[in-house]
């Protein structure tokens, strides 16, 4: 149940995507609670959801009350992370996302993409926090 009000509140962050790049219609990304557990450090749990984006479709700028690892499944998404140059993972590659890095994730490929999101997170907070 935990999970599902975490990833909840991540989808309902994420139904907030925007249009980048000249796309027109933004469109929403699907979340998909798989994982959430307790860890061996006080306060924090992990956390693994899949996150499917239509084409062309982006993240709203976001960060995390903890670490994240983005492993792209399918297609190629463009991580624009705050501070950073953008960079772009296919299927098969992974990048780490700091502890409160502001980011956007937007799907640069031709059709559908997904990622493997795992978190290692503060418990009872919010797992995305919207940025403007």
């Amino acid at each position: 149940m935990k999970i599902m009000h975490s990833i909840a509140i991540a989808a309902a962050a994420a139904s907030i995507s925007f249009a980048l790049g000249g796309v027109a219609q933004a469109q929403e990304l699907k979340r998909t609670g798989l994982v959430q557990s307790d860890i061996s450090v006080p306060g924090k749990e992990a956390l693994q959801v899949r996150v499917d984006f239509p084409p062309k479709a982006a993240s709203i700028n976001h960060k995390h009350p903890g670490e994240e690892i983005a492993y792209v499944l399918k297609g190629a998404l463009e991580y624009t992370l705050e501070g950073q140059k953008p960079v772009t993972l296919k299927a098969g590659e992974a990048l780490f996302i700091p502890a409160g890095v502001a980011h956007i994730a937007t799907n640069v490929g031709d059709g559908e993409a997904s990622e493997l999101a795992t978190y290692i997170v503060a418990k009872d907070t919010p797992l995305v926090v919207p940025l403007k």
